[in-house]
Formats: C-alpha cells, structure tokens, sequence
C-alpha cells in the first residue's frame, strides 16, 4: 500500500487505523448509576440511533466527529474517510500485505526470520479482518468481536465495534435490533463488572406502569409464557383432581397471572371447588414492575376467586428466593402441595458460582414437601456454565428466534414493540453477556441438566397429559405455523422453526425408599 508519494505503509500504519476503543463512547444503554468509572449514560433513542448523554454530545452520522478520527465510533468504518471508502482501502491493504517482499518490507530493517514471521502473521490477521468488514456478515463480526474481547485485542475490537455500530438498530431486522443489544454488552464487558452492570445496564427505567403493560404485551404477542403456564396448570390440575384442600407454592408469582386460568378450572371441577392456598414468593424487582408489593397480587387472585366462588387464601413472602427457608412456607397438615417453578430457577446461583448452591437446595427443599406435583418452565437454553465466547454464540442463537417471533406480531416501527424488547429482553441480553460470577445471574440450563439435578434431588418425571397436549396445540392455533410444539420423554417444547425456545415438564417424588436426600 502506498500513499500520493510512493511511500510504503507498514503493518504499524495499517493499525493505526484502529485506535484503542474509547468506551464511554460506546454505550448505547443506561449506565450512569452503577458505573463510576465511567461517564457513558447514553441511551437508544426511537429512531435507531444513540445519543450520549455524556459531557459532549456525538451524533452518530456520516463524517461527524468531534475530532475527525477514524477510530470515533460516529465515523462509517474503523478503515474509511472522506477520501476512500471500503473496497478501495481494502484493496490498498491486500496490495500492502500481499505484495512481493522487496514492495512491502525493506528486508535491510528487518533483523531475523521469527521478527519476519511475525510481521507476516499481524500482516494475515488484519487482511482477514478486512475481508470481513467488508462481507458485512453482522453475525461473523459479533462473534469476531466477542474473540477478540477474550483475547484482550484491543486494536480489533475498537475497529469492529466501529463498524458494527454502523449495522446495528433497533429498527432494523430482527438480527440488527438484537445485534445492538450484544453489542452494548460487549461493550459493557469491556467497561466494567460486577452487579452495577444488571442493576445499571438497562434502557431509560420505564414508570412501573409502563412496564407491566411491556410486559403484557409480550405476553400476549408471544405465546411462550401462555405455553408456560398453561401446561403447569395442566399439570397440576390434573395431579389435584381429587383432593380439596390445594396449596400452591409460586417461587416467583410476578403478577399471579398464571393462576387466573387455574382458578377457573377448578371453579367448574364437577362435585364442586376445593379450598385453595396459593403462596407468593417474589423479591423487589417484580414488585417495582406490579407498581406494588405482592398485595396487589393476593387482592387480584382473591377477587376472581369470590367471583367464581372458590375459597381462597393468598400468603405473601417478599424475599428472594436464595431467601426461602422451610419456614417460610407455613406448611398445614392435610394439604395437598404443588411447587411451581416458573422461569425462576435459572436466576439461582449453583455450583458453579460458589459454595451456596441454591438450584439444588431448593429442589431439595420441595422434595422434603412431599410434594403432589411440581412443575419447571425454563428457558431452553445453554448460558449457564459455558465459557464467555460458546455463550455468546448461543445467547445469539436463542434470542434471535425470540426477535424474529417478535417480528411477525409487530411492526418494526411500532413504539411498543421497541419499548418491549429494550425493557424485557435487553437487560437479560447484556447481563448473559457482560457479567462473570454472581453479577451474572440469568444462567438458562438446557432440560437434560434440569432433569439431572431433579433425580439427584429425588424425583422422577410425571408425563403431561394428552389433554394437556392438546390445549397447547389449541393455543398455537391463533399464532404464527412457524411456532413449533414438540413432545419428546414426557417434555414439551415449544420452539420457532425448530429451535426449542421453552421447555415444560412436571415431576413427582421418588418413593421414599428410593432416596435418601433430606431437606437441607
């Protein structure tokens, strides 16, 4: 490569190209809170963009940049200016690195053959990752991105987040809208760690009315959660059917809108109703999203419960469930118990983060319930123990079925639609992505490791029932055919062209004999 004065570029030169990123710079998301060493509180703004809300405002645009450098992320390309654009500079570099020896390096400058190995090698890397901006295969340069994050390379990293900020929007297809959430977790990754990341990194906090109407929407464009609770209350209702005195312990109730369709049920079993007691555990989070503590919960449950003339009793326990101890649950004799655990337990840390394995424990801990029935609706989905890279792939893989699901319910204009995945997907998105250790705490499992840990901790499978199955199959009915809904050893998994997003099962004690686990 050679300039107006026939002067030869070095490999040097060609990394001058790319500067060391400059983070603050970066962030899309709203971190002014919990990251004190940095300035960035900037956030997505309804037309795709970012806007800082830093000290300097940096309008992402063509050619605007407050100091007119290639390395500024408000440029169009980590590699182009205002004189050259991308394949002209690509082919400036092939000539630089690809070139005879006696075009390309003074051989008198260069002392011996492992410095020459090395030249040649930095020489490779960078035409590669030239050929990649310039396919503009967002997927390819997300994953490079994150490769080069774990190999600590500065110099790629600040070229491809340059460009990728330039691909990414939270207008665009679903994979360009999803791509700007991982981004701005790479970014954060790079910027700080620890628990002000889940607590800080999240788009501009929504009014807590506001979000639990995000959150209905999803609800109810998405049938994951439907699907969710659904085959649970199948589950149970069909363990139940000839008791008459129910309790339900919830390990996390957010609104109790699983219990609405149950109640229901149970209000037209022939012979009558039983009694039923339902028990809500939640901590601060879905409490800010209901507006309220879980007494808005146990009003709503008790109001449809008097109306459909069922005896009901609501119990609240405002703790974590990391905090939930036998005690806790005031367990009456007579009762019949079902535990419902429903998108919560990937959120308990296990043996991987430290010596506190909660997964387990509390598996054990409804075990020792003797429990008629509980129910598990996770997340299929692999975060949990893989390393940073491997994870990050399949947070890519998982989410864009989600996105694109989204897509053919919304308008990619639609205001709602861009609120609903900033609010409910985002935080999730960034925190898989950008924490470590016990800051990282959306850790999905796939089915074989839950059912893993269901036997050690004593208990077998209960295959749902066909009249279960065909509620579910009833309920796709009014959604797109490229949901899918499979059966396979007692499990259903609904999933989006073949790609299981939630898996349902239920599970019921060993007999006693069998196990010798004991609560704790």
């Amino acid at each position: 490569m050679q300039t107006s004065q026939n002067r030869k570029i070095t490999v040097q030169e060609m990394k001058s190209y790319c500067r060391p990123p400059k983070l603050e710079r970066y962030c899309t998301l709203d971190t002014s809170s919990g990251m004190q060493n940095s300035s960035c509180t900037a956030s997505f703004s309804p037309n795709g963009s970012s806007v800082s809300q830093s000290n300097q405002s940096y309008p992402m645009g063509r050619n605007h940049s407050p100091d007119d450098t290639c390395g500024s992320p408000v440029s169009d390309s980590c590699v182009t200016d205002h004189e050259h654009d991308l394949s002209h500079m690509i082919r400036q570099l092939e000539t630089a690195m690809l070139g005879t020896d006696s075009e390309i390096f003074d051989i008198h400058t260069i002392t011996g053959s492992s410095r020459s190995t090395g030249v040649s090698i930095e020489s490779e890397r960078w035409k590669y990752m030239m050929e990649m901006i310039a396919r503009g295969d967002l997927r390819e340069l997300l994953c490079a991105c994150a490769k080069a994050i774990e190999n600590k390379d500065m110099y790629m990293t600040d070229c491809l987040m340059t460009q990728l900020r330039q691909m990414v929007s939270v207008l665009g297809e679903p994979k360009q809208r999803l791509g700007a959430y991982m981004l701005e977790g790479l970014v954060a990754r790079l910027a700080s760690s620890g628990s002000s990341i889940y607590k800080a990194l999240r788009c501009k906090e929504a009014a807590s009315a506001e979000l639990l109407s995000y959150m209905h929407i999803l609800y109810e464009i998405c049938p994951y959660f439907k699907f969710g609770y659904m085959s649970a209350n199948g589950a149970i209702a069909e363990a139940m059917k000839d008791e008459s005195r129910i309790h339900i312990i919830d390990f996390q109730i957010a609104q109790g809108s699983q219990w609405l369709t149950l109640i229901h049920a149970l209000a037209a079993r022939p012979g009558g109703p039983p009694s039923i007691r339902i028990t809500g555990i939640d901590d601060s989070t879905s409490s800010y999203a209901r507006g309220g503590g879980l007494e808005i919960v146990g009003q709503r449950l008790r109001k449809l419960a008097e109306s459909c003339k069922v005896p009901f009793e609501f119990q609240a326990a405002a703790i974590s469930g990391t905090e939930v101890q036998l005690d806790d649950l005031r367990i009456r004799p007579g009762e019949a118990i079902a535990v419902n655990f429903a998108m919560m337990l990937h959120h308990m840390p296990d043996e991987s983060v430290g010596t506190q394995n909660h997964r387990d424990r509390l598996l054990r801990l409804a075990k020792s319930l003797s429990p008629k029935v509980v129910t598990l609706v996770e997340q299929e989905a692999n975060t949990n123990t893989a390393p940073f890279v491997p994870r990050f792939l399949e947070t890519m893989n998982h989410y864009l079925a989600v996105f694109e699901s989204i897509d053919v319910s919304l308008p990619r204009d639609h205001k709602e639609r861009i609120s609903v995945e900033q609010h409910c997907l985002a935080r999730e998105i960034v925190n898989i992505i950008a924490c470590e250790g016990p800051e990282r705490v959306e850790r999905h499992e796939l089915l074989g490791k839950w059912r893993s840990r269901f036997i050690m901790a004593g208990f077998k499978p209960l295959p749902l029932s066909s009249f279960v199955n065909s509620t579910i199959k009833t309920l796709l009915q009014g959604y797109r055919d490229k949901y899918t809904l499979e059966e396979r050893d007692g499990v259903l998994y609904l999933g989006w062209m073949n790609r299981a997003i939630v898996a349902s099962c239920a599970w019921i004690c060993q007999p006693t004999d069998s196990c010798l686990l004991q609560y704790p």
